[in-house]
């Protein structure tokens, strides 16, 4: 089976999960060659180790609370916080509570 991809102009609903977070699982929304967009779920004390991503990100709390945890410092995101890092910057991800992000990445156009 392969995995359903919001087509342009599709719309997807993103609101908060609610009870259905405690079941919920990573989705793939959006891929192509320079954008991808991931409902990307954290549960509390769950954490994802430090990375670095080839593009640059948008990260959006739609429910539960995050620390992101940067290079020189540390971030607190909550329902409807947002934040924007550069290409390549080292970076980490703790659930604080059980949490659904909206994870966006632009990919920079090869250069051919």
């Amino acid at each position: 089976m392969s995995l359903h991809h919001a087509r342009a102009g599709e719309i997807v609903n993103l609101r908060p999960l609610g009870p259905g977070l405690q079941n919920a699982k990573n989705t793939a929304l959006v891929k192509t060659g320079h954008f991808e967009a991931i409902r990307m779920i954290v549960r509390a004390g769950e954490s994802i180790a430090p990375h670095k991503v080839a593009g640059h990100i948008t990260l959006h709390c739609l429910e539960g609370r995050v620390r992101l945890s940067l290079e020189r410092s540390a971030l607190e995101l909550g329902a409807g916080d947002w934040v924007y890092l550069d290409r390549g910057e080292m970076h980490s991800v703790e659930g604080m509570e059980d949490a659904s992000l909206l994870l966006t990445i632009l990919f920079e156009p090869r250069r051919e």
